[in-house]
């Protein structure tokens, strides 16, 4: 294993759906920062759920988050950076009401889009972060 593969780590996580081979990755971790792409309210048969409902859908999106980090080896203390994306920005309320649930005290940075459009319709929220291990302790 080259030294550059040793810096450089994929994590996966039972029940959380990679996308296809040569499309992308749910997460990487490189030394200790975190890079996680962008997560959708998806089934684990990979079709979208809690359909119409967009605080379940960024509540789903925040579980799978929480799982990824922690099998890197950290928190959601450890995020530091969020970047939201709604297909209307009347979802903002949901995206925040599940934040609340997930996040306390000092809250990531975090840009909040609307207007975007997703492969698949259903979907209302995606969610992506940045996090440095260790730097929530």
């Amino acid at each position: 294993m080259s030294e550059k593969q040793k810096r450089r780590r994929r994590i996966t996580v039972a029940g959380i759906n990679e996308p296809g081979p040569g499309l992308s990755s749910n997460c990487f971790v490189v030394d200790d920062f975190v890079i996680i792409s962008g997560l959708t309210a998806r089934a684990v048969d990979g079709k979208p759920a809690a359909l119409g409902d967009a605080e379940a859908q960024a509540t789903m999106a925040f579980e799978r988050m929480q799982a990824l980090i922690e099998a890197a080896g950290g928190t959601m203390n450890d995020i530091v950076k969020l970047n939201c994306y709604l297909t209307d920005i009347r979802h903002r309320e949901g995206f925040v009401a599940a934040r609340r649930r997930f996040f306390v005290d000092d809250f990531p940075p975090c840009v909040v889009l609307g207007g975007v459009v997703f492969t698949a319709p259903e979907l209302l929220i995606e969610i992506d972060a940045w996090a440095i291990l260790g730097s929530g302790s």
